[in-house]
């Protein structure tokens, strides 16, 4: 009798515990999003041009994670978007963290 029990909680178990995990993945990837994305948007307002701020970004994401930069004459934008693939079993869509930063630019440096 606790054999069936087992049986079929068993399967449940395993599958909130996959869920549990890929939460625990989405929470690192939107950490490393967000700590890259504001690492990029201090570097930009100090004047490092676009080209090595995206390099330094990139370099902090996750592998497929896009990258948006935009520096007017007043603030830098920062945008970090990675999906996170769900657990086959679950049948979920990936999930997509983003993130976003906005730094004001330093006396002295211009936009573009």
């Amino acid at each position: 009798m606790a054999t069936a029990e087992i049986a079929v909680a068993l399967p449940s178990l395993v599958l909130v515990t996959a869920i549990a995990l890929w939460g625990v993945l989405a929470a690192s990837a939107q950490l490393a999003c967000a700590d890259a994305a504001r690492t990029g948007a201090r570097a930009a307002a100090r004047g490092e041009s676009l080209a090595a701020v995206r390099a330094l970004v990139v370099k902090a994401v996750p592998a497929g994670a896009s990258v948006r930069l935009r520096r007017d004459g007043a603030t830098v934008e920062v945008d970090v978007s990675t999906p996170v693939k769900a657990p086959k079993a679950t049948g979920l869509p990936p999930l997509v963290v983003h993130a976003h930063a906005v730094a004001e630019t330093e006396p002295g440096v211009g936009g573009g």
